[in-house]
C-alpha cells in the first residue's frame, strides 16, 4: 500500500467531513497543514510524504482536526491556539547546552535507539456552527518493526478553551482515554530513510540526520528540522542526543530562552531557532533533569490575515510517560 493509501485509511478512521473539492482552507486548516509539513526537508519531496504522513505522529491529531476544521466558514475569525510558554532566568546558549550535556552523561534513556515513539501533539476542535474552539491534545504511540510493519495509536486528551488562562498553566495535557486513531501497518508499509539501528558516534548521528534532510554545514534551524523528523520515528539514546547537542552548539542561529515548565509539567530549558524563510521560530525544549530533547514548539512570526504573529502553530513532545498514552 502506498503512503497515500495509509493516509486515506487514517482520514477514514477520523471520519472526515465531506466538503466541496474546491473549498479553500481556513486558518485552522492552514495551521494543521503547517504542523504536517514543517519537518519535511524541502529538497527531498519524497521524504515529505513519509516524514509528514506515513510516520504521522502529528497526523493522528491532524486527521481529527481536519475532520472538523474544514466546516468553519472562510469569514470566521482566526482560531485560538495554546498559550506560548513563559521563559525566565535565561542563561547563555553555551551554558544551556553544557548543562544538557552534563545531564545526558548520567545513566538514562534507552540502551539503543528504539523503533518506538510516545509523543503528545495538539489540534483544534472547532464548532462549525458557532466557530467556538477547543484545544484537543493528542497522545500518540508509534511502534514499528525491522520489516516496516507497525501500529500507530492516538488517544484524545481532555480538551480545553485556549482563551482560558488557567488551562494554559502547568501540565495542560491529560488523557480522556478515547482512542481517536488506531492504524495498523503491514510489512513494508511504514516508510523511513533510516530503517536500521544506528550508532552513537557523531558520524552515525549526522548520517541519520542527513538521511532526513539535514544539509552540510547546517544552520540551527536545519538541525532542528532534521532532529524533529528523526524523533518522530526513533527514540534515541542519551549518547545520540548528546551528539545532536554538539551539532546545535556548532550551528549558527541558536538562542537560549531560559527555563520554564512544559505542557506535561516537566522543567525544561528552551533554545530558539528561526526558520530559513523567517516566517516562524522553533523552540527546542531540553529536560532540566535528563538533558534530553523532550519537545519542539513552532510559533508564527509574520502576521497575516489568517494567523496572528505569536500564534503557536504546533508542538510535539517526546519521552511521554507510557502510563499517560496507553
Amino acid at each position: 500500500m502506498s503512503d497515500n493509501g495509509l493516509l486515506d485509511r487514517l482520514l477514514s478512521q477520523a471520519d472526515p467531513a465531506r466538503t466541496p473539492q474546491d473549498a479553500k482552507p481556513d486558518a485552522a486548516a492552514l495551521q494543521v497543514r503547517e504542523r504536517i509539513i514543517r519537518s519535511a526537508p524541502r529538497r527531498h519531496p519524497r521524504r515529505r510524504a513519509f516524514v509528514g504522513w506515513a510516520s504521522g505522529l502529528a497526523v493522528a491529531a491532524a486527521a481529527v482536526v481536519v475532520a472538523v476544521a474544514v466546516l468553519v466558514p472562510q469569514s470566521m475569525a482566526v482560531a485560538g491556539s495554546p498559550a506560548p510558554l513563559d521563559f525566565s532566568a535565561a542563561e547563555s546558549t553555551t551554558e544551556t547546552l553544557r548543562a544538557a550535556q552534563t545531564a545526558l552523561a548520567e545513566p538514562g534513556g534507552p540502551a539503543e535507539p528504539e523503533r518506538l515513539v510516545r509523543s503528545a501533539t495538539w489540534g483544534l476542535d472547532i464548532n462549525g456552527g458557532t466557530g467556538e474552539t477547543e484545544v484537543v491534545p493528542q497522545l500518540n504511540t508509534l511502534r514499528w518493526e525491522p520489516d516496516l510493519s507497525g501500529r500507530m495509536v492516538s488517544i484524545s486528551g481532555v480538551p480545553y478553551d485556549p482563551t482560558d488562562a488557567s488551562a494554559n498553566v502547568g501540565a495542560e495535557i491529560s488523557s480522556s482515554g478515547e482512542v481517536s486513531v488506531d492504524l495498523a501497518m503491514e510489512p513494508g508499509q511504514f516508510s523511513t530513510p533510516v530503517p536500521d539501528v544506528f550508532g552513537d558516534s557523531l558520524a552515525d548521528v549526522e548520517g541519520a540526520l542527513t538521511a532526513f534532510g539535514m544539509p552540510d554545514e547546517p544552520t540551527g534551524s536545519e538541525v532542528v528540522l532534521a532532529t524533529t523528523a528523526v524523533l518522530e520515528q526513533w527514540t534515541l539514546t542519551n549518547a545520540q542526543e548528546s551528539r545532536i547537542i554538539d551539532l546545535l552548539a556548532a550551528a549558527d542561529g541558536v538562542e537560549a530562552l531560559g527555563s520554564t515548565t512544559d505542557r506535561l509539567g516537566r522543567p525544561v530549558a528552551g533554545l530558539r531557532v528561526v526558520s530559513g524563510d523567517g516566517a516562524a521560530s522553533d523552540v527546542v525544549l531540553l529536560s532540566l533533569e535528563t538533558g534530553r530533547i523532550v519537545g519542539v514548539e513552532r510559533t508564527n512570526i509574520v502576521e497575516d490575515e489568517l494567523i496572528a504573529a505569536g500564534a503557536i502553530l504546533s508542538y510535539t513532545m517526546w519521552d511521554v510517560d507510557e502510563r499517560l498514552v496507553e
